[in-house]
């Protein structure tokens, strides 16, 4: 060969080398990252091509599918009772993406998982379809449905409530809210409704999932665990103890009194009273007396401080280090710099219902194949162990105070066991905002305890002096451990 062709011969030879080398970069280094590119579009048309699997509640599908009219993508997400359900399922949209169970979940609902490759290999074989499989959750209908409709009688606000001896999440419900179904497609009107659900455009922000999402001050919900903390640290060995706690009294380092509110019984008062009536001065010098290193350390053992993954992210809730003694009365009673979403405070009181064993909060119970076989089960799992059984019952028996002769005696449910707290947390500068009301709270029967519950309310239209856990929080965590409770039976 002579030289001319010898060199035409290596550049193509070349040529070819650096198309292999290219091909094979594409096909197997940048494979996955081209496939989950949102600018592939052949992935959106081939991801909407077949209908979806299903998330399921107690049987029956939350969702369902039907056909787009016009353009490139074959399926629509439909959604039943989509507000309601929204805070669990989330939104799969062809031109939004997804979030929540909808989006972590998308490989066994489109079918797309690696789990079902062997299963997709025999449809392929066979001709049939390619199908997707189901997400099975933990969640209660009727007791989400106590929740959503309580909430919206009210305005704002947030619902959780766990199974204590398993962690299963039985409501998980969050309002304003919204139909993902109107943001499902890829034409106009999705795109408007899209818009009016962003919070630049409408304050309310119904796409927050406030039951996970929003930190709120506990308030005095937060007394249980300050109590817990007493009791695990030998501050108090019992609920019937006198504390030693003047009132009024002087937060440590300052010159300020800590109030109480109203007229109650509040100096050296046991712990039971104290929860009873909720005494700031005798929460707030047990924080302080405590220190916050020891009231961090139950605070966290509680799950604060971590996020949560259910498998949907939970923000973590908030109890702050290094603070002054003053700084740790005041977060001793839910205020200062302690924040908690709303399954923080469920977990508190589920952790307390199921004698001190703190369980880890899920809301799928099992992911499905199309041929309806169980690829995947989770089983319930300890967290934490936040106080010892002793104690716990001890925690109980002053919540169950608390209902009976206290402050939630509207959470009352005739043949149960109640336990719960009220709180009234302090919103905006100074308070110059309406304050949130909370209610934490757990049902007991014979069997055991089914439900564990916290509510917080934002109502707006109500008047300042009506706002309190007992009167607005209560009665819709009544109606939700009604609802588990009439379930069991």
């Amino acid at each position: 060969m002579n030289k001319p062709l010898r060199r035409i011969a290596i550049f193509c030879g070349l040529l070819v080398l650096t198309l292999l080398l290219r091909d094979n970069w594409l096909q197997y280094v940048q494979a996955d990252e081209l496939a989950t590119d949102p600018k592939n579009r052949r992935v959106a048309i081939e991801r909407y091509a077949t209908p979806r699997g299903n998330i399921i509640v107690e049987g029956k599908a939350i969702t369902g599918h039907r056909e787009a009219k016009g353009g490139d993508f074959k399926y629509l997400r439909t959604y039943t009772d989509g507000p309601m359900w929204a805070p669990v399922t989330g939104y799969t949209s062809q031109a939004f993406g997804a979030n929540q169970l909808e989006s972590i979940e998308d490989g066994i609902l489109t079918g797309n998982d690696d789990r079902l490759f062997f299963r997709n290999t025999l449809d392929m074989i066979t001709g049939d379809p390619k199908e997707g499989g189901n997400v099975v959750t933990t969640l209660n209908a009727a007791a989400q449905k106590a929740a959503y409709e309580g909430l919206a009688d009210r305005g704002k606000g947030a619902v959780a409530a766990i199974e204590p001896s398993t962690g299963k999440i039985l409501a998980l419900a969050s309002y304003p809210s919204y139909d993902p179904a109107t943001i499902a497609g890829y034409s106009d009107s999705d795109d408007e409704a899209w818009g009016k659900l962003q919070k630049k455009q409408n304050p309310d922000d119904p796409m927050l999932n406030r039951a996970l999402r929003e930190v709120y001050p506990p308030g005095s919900t937060f007394k249980v665990v300050t109590a817990a903390a007493a009791l695990e640290h030998g501050l108090y060995p019992d609920a019937d103890e006198k504390t030693d706690s003047p009132d009024p009294w002087v937060m440590e380092g300052t010159t300020t009194e800590l109030p109480n509110d109203g007229n109650i019984p509040c100096k050296n008062a046991t712990l039971r009273v104290a929860l009873q009536w909720s005494c700031n001065t005798v929460f707030g010098k047990v924080g302080s007396d405590l220190g916050n290193e020891k009231m961090l350390e139950t605070a966290q053992e509680f799950g604060f401080t971590t996020e949560q993954f259910t498998p949907v992210r939970s923000t973590a809730s908030v109890f702050s280090d290094d603070m002054n003694p003053s700084q740790t009365a005041l977060s001793s009673i839910g205020q200062f710099n302690t924040a908690a979403t709303p399954l923080q405070m469920a977990m508190v009181a589920s952790a307390i219902a199921n004698d001190g064993k703190l369980m880890k909060p899920y809301m799928v119970d099992k992911l499905q194949a199309p041929s309806l076989d169980t690829i995947e089960q989770t089983d319930p799992e300890e967290l934490s162990r936040p106080l010892s059984s002793e104690n716990a019952q001890i925690l109980q028996s002053m919540m169950e105070t608390v209902v009976n002769d206290g402050t939630g005696k509207s959470a009352r449910i005739d043949g149960v066991t109640v336990g719960g707290k009220t709180g009234t947390a302090q919103h905006g500068v100074d308070n110059s905002e309406k304050p949130y009301a909370w209610f934490i709270s757990y049902a007991k029967t014979d069997s055991g305890s089914p439900v564990a519950v916290a509510v917080v309310v934002e109502d707006e239209n109500a008047n300042r002096g009506d706002i309190s856990g007992g009167g607005l929080a209560a009665p819709i965590a009544k109606s939700v451990m009604e609802a588990v409770v009439n379930a069991k039976q």
